[in-house]
């Protein structure tokens, strides 16, 4: 059975990793996965990433990061989905806790943050929230 919305499994994976005070979570790997992992790595969101091929089919894993005993993830949640896209233009997309949260965007240049896309004049699809 195919997945619905792989982008929210991911979401969840890592809420409930973190839930669980896991040291790492594991799903299967795509391009876009990957690319919001190098995101939330680059951010310091998550400690790092790993991607590992078992022939046909590729695995990426994430290593949760805490602080002090807690989440540095306090809130992950998807925005725009399979069935109601949420598309914004450059002057629309969300800030985040006034610019302390993340808000990842796929645009035609790519995925990047909130601010990138904004710095480069770019609007696209809000993927996500992440504080």
């Amino acid at each position: 059975m195919s997945m619905t919305d792989p982008i929210a499994d991911l979401f969840t994976r890592i809420r409930n990793g973190q839930a669980a005070r896991k040291t790492e979570v594991s799903c299967a790997a795509s391009k876009l996965k990957v690319s919001i992992a190098k995101l939330l790595r680059d951010e310091g969101y998550i400690a790092g990433y790993t991607t590992t091929a078992d022939g046909a089919k590729a695995t990426l894993t994430l290593l949760l990061k805490y602080h002090e005993g807690r989440p540095v993830i306090e809130r992950i949640e998807r925005v725009s989905r399979p069935g109601l896209r949420a598309y914004r233009g450059k002057t629309e997309i969300p800030k985040v806790l006034g610019g302390l949260g993340i808000a990842i965007v796929s645009t035609s240049r790519g995925v990047m943050t909130d601010r990138q896309a904004r710095a480069v004049g770019q609007g696209g699809e809000v993927l996500g929230l992440v504080s």
